[in-house]
């Protein structure tokens, strides 16, 4: 299932790490936070290098729909209430600064990416109450934000709150290009970091300074992400036949859809849940079946989906990655908006990186006490991990394997053994462990994707046991299948 990004652009490969190298920055992670803040660094004449498990943009970046916006759900209102006007306006000028720093990138290098100006909307079919409020604490930080009835959507909306001068882009036609002006080794996986030294299969790299920008940090200590974040699931479509909409949409009542154009295509995105929480599947279905309501003669180009890591305040962790000590630093927790908050993590890390203050640098402060200001969060996040262990620990197997129908993935018992399998259309099977190799959590599987998704802390893998998703660093263990 590849996005409308994959099929539209090919970014060259670039080799493998197969030497021990020295540098001032080496950066975790070849998507857009991490090539961003290399592209940042280096043109302050900072040595710097890209390591990439895989290749540029091959993970949640190509995935994305790609909106550049500083209106990132009913967001604005509830910052001022829990943390004070003065922050939440700091929050909004540097995503605002976001979306101009693309702008003059873009311009500047004369990237052909896409790049449109465009309102965007928050609507509700449902309640205006919240978006009378959104729009008015928007407004208050110095936003171009009204609440408003007219859209363009093809169905009526209780309002909508509209952001001025927001924008869109085709993400990866952007990174190809800013990819081109730095140095990545690709299917480079890091296997582990010891101080100041990053180890990988092809050789080490020694720098003054460790930048993770893999999504989802990898290293469990310090930070104690995986206490802090958990992920999230979206689907998206594109199809022909939609409308010319003018505008970026996002739809805050549950099950809420989102809407942008792509030339003549048009993206609807949605179906969201919490990674390894989707046993039914049917998120597909529910946009296509969306899209023939609204567009009866709309044919579908693409699917695919996405993953966000969720923080528990909601919002990202940029910066020192645990302790003074170390010159580690992580970019994380971009809830749904990694685009503008990859700009974000970009800036303030090149700043600390060169020694310089970042004004906005200290809101989104990794080591902040998020804990206090979130404890039904927290307490969702440590039930779910203690549910997943339990499974793993306490759970039988479901079902024996010859129930399982051809076309079907689930927990069966196979020789003694609780195990994941897959069979496809022609009968073959596939067998692996349902023990997530990060923390041990019990694997569920989704048939929307037949993958083996970890409720826990979102790791990913394919119904071989490929890894897919981080923080698990290493495949499922798979089993060979004999008749009895």
């Amino acid at each position: 299932m590849e996005s409308i990004w994959s099929k539209e652009t090919q970014i060259l490969p670039r080799e493998p790490l197969h030497q021990h190298q020295s540098v001032n920055t080496v950066i975790i992670g070849g998507g857009m936070a991490g090539i961003l803040t290399a592209f940042l660094l280096k043109k302050r004449g900072v040595d710097v290098v890209v390591l990439e498990a895989n290749t540029i943009g091959s993970g949640q970046t190509k995935n994305t729909t790609a909106k550049i916006t500083c209106q990132h759900g009913l967001m604005y209102y509830k910052l001022i209430q829990e943390r004070g006007e003065h922050y939440a306006k700091k929050y909004a000028r540097v995503n605002m600064l976001a979306i101009e720093l693309y702008e003059r990138i873009i311009n500047s290098l004369h990237i052909d990416c896409d790049f449109r100006r465009l309102p965007s909307y928050l609507y509700s079919k449902v309640d205006d109450l919240c978006l009378r409020r959104e729009a008015g604490a928007a407004s208050k930080l110095g936003m171009q934000a009204d609440f408003c009835f007219k859209t363009a959507l093809p169905f009526e909306v209780k309002g909508a709150v509209r952001f001025e001068n927001q924008a869109q882009f085709q993400p990866l036609a952007f990174l190809k290009a800013i990819s081109e002006e730095v140095c990545v080794y690709e299917h480079s996986p890091v296997l582990k970091v010891e101080s100041n030294t990053v180890i990988t299969p092809g050789g080490n790299v020694k720098a003054d300074h460790v930048v993770f920008a893999t999504h989802y940090p990898f290293v469990n200590f310090p930070g104690l992400f995986f206490t802090r974040l958990h992920q999230e699931r979206s689907y998206a479509i594109a199809i022909e036949g939609g409308q010319n909409l003018e505008g970026l949409y996002y739809g805050v009542d549950k099950d809420g859809i989102s809407f942008r154009n792509a030339g003549s295509l048009t993206i609807l995105g949605g179906g969201n849940h919490r990674t390894g929480e989707n046993s039914q599947g049917g998120k597909y279905q529910f946009l296509q079946d969306a899209a023939k309501r609204f567009y009866p003669d709309c044919t579908l180009v693409a699917q695919w989906s996405a993953q966000d890591c969720i923080p528990i305040d909601g919002l990202p962790y940029i910066g020192r990655f645990g302790g003074k000590d170390r010159k580690w630093y992580v970019a994380t927790g971009f809830f749904k908006w990694g685009m503008t908050n990859s700009m974000v993590s970009a800036m303030v890390l090149c700043d600390m990186i060169c020694g310089v203050h970042n004004r906005y640098g200290d809101m989104f402060d990794p080591n902040r006490n998020s804990w206090t200001k979130s404890v039904k969060n927290l307490s969702i996040e440590l039930k779910a991990s203690v549910l997943g262990l339990g499974r793993q620990v306490f759970s039988d197997a479901k079902s024996p394997l010859s129930s399982l129908p051809q076309g079907h993935g689930g927990i069966v018992e196979w020789k003694g053994h609780k195990l994941g399998a897959y069979k496809d259309e022609q009968g073959n099977v596939f067998l692996v462990s349902v023990k997530c190799p990060h923390l041990g959590c019990q694997l569920e599987w989704n048939p929307d994707e037949k993958s083996w998704d970890c409720p826990c802390h979102g790791s990913r893998f394919d119904y071989t046991g490929a890894l897919l998703d981080n923080p698990a660093q290493i495949k499922l263990k798979a089993y060979r299948y004999t008749r009895r």
